[in-house]
């Protein structure tokens, strides 16, 4: 990335970081919602439950604030 632009490099630098963290964010969610069964209900909402959906949405504001703190600037 030597020869690249400096404004280039902090675009691509952005994206990336971007896709990174979704996909790590869609994973660690994928893994215990989904594979671990704590984002379905059985009967009624159990404790495993609350927690999980608690972590998600705390996970989830963190994530759109990194959204906004690296696309905040110039573009």
């Amino acid at each position: 990335m030597a020869g690249m632009e400096p404004d280039v490099q902090d675009f691509l630098k952005r994206i990336v970081q971007t896709v990174s963290v979704t996909v790590l964010f869609l994973l660690l969610h994928m893994t215990f919602g989904v594979y671990l069964n704590w984002a379905f209900f059985e009967d009624k909402p159990s404790t495993g439950n609350i927690i999980y959906y608690c972590i998600f949405l705390l996970s989830l504001a963190a994530l759109i604030y990194f959204y906004y703190r690296v696309w905040r600037g110039k573009v």
